[in-house]
């Protein structure tokens, strides 16, 4: 994310502004998963800031919805290495599925409100997305299969593909059911196979 101030190149945020511009992208990213056209005065009257604030961070939809995606994928590419930290390599993996199920819906939404921006070329949301995912994978896998909770030899581009059926799944309908369905089973199918584990699921 973007931790400068646009009229003041190479500065820092101060604090009251950075939490300001967060505030937004939060604000933002709940808006705009409901409503692809919410409005941006919208946004900014409930993420409590003036016009005047909103449009210095933001002067567009376009460049709204761009840096609410960046700050998403971000933020749980960031997750993988903080649940490492306190939880077993198997459960780490398993929570951050769930994020990124979160991630999934939301991204379907600020899909649909990129593609009513004008100018946003094709395949923008998947060249924002991949380095950040792929790297917070890679390093989920890894530390599974160092712990040997899951079957030897998974990829990045594996995972990708066994949770493929998220984008399957409606984001404007009772989603969280049928996405722990089908995350409990990808995971039981990760650790089949497993040197470390006796059994296949918790």
């Amino acid at each position: 994310m973007n931790d400068t101030d646009p009229n003041d190149k190479g500065a820092p945020l101060r604090s009251d502004a950075q939490r300001n511009r967060e505030r937004i992208l939060e604000v933002a990213l709940t808006e705009l998963t409901r409503s692809a056209d919410a409005p941006l005065s919208a946004i900014a009257k409930k993420a409590g800031v003036g016009q005047g604030t909103f449009y210095r961070n933001f002067p567009n939809r376009e460049a709204l919805v761009l840096e609410v995606y960046r700050y998403e994928v971000q933020q749980v590419a960031d997750t993988a290495a903080q649940l490492l930290e306190t939880r077993a390599p198997d459960l780490a993996l398993r929570e951050w599925m769930d994020r990124f199920a979160q991630y999934a819906m939301a991204k379907a939404g600020l899909a649909d409100a990129l593609r009513k921006t004008a100018s946003a070329p094709h395949g923008t949301l998947a060249k924002v997305g991949y380095g950040p995912m792929t790297s917070a994978i890679t390093l989920l896998l890894k530390a599974n299969e160092e712990a040997g909770t899951i079957r030897p030899g998974v990829t990045p581009d594996d995972f990708v593909l066994a949770i493929a059926g998220l984008w399957m799944i409606d984001p404007g309908g009772e989603w969280q059911p049928r996405a722990q369905r089908l995350l409990d089973l990808v995971m039981d199918g990760l650790r089949a196979g497993a040197p470390g584990s006796a059994c296949c699921g918790p």
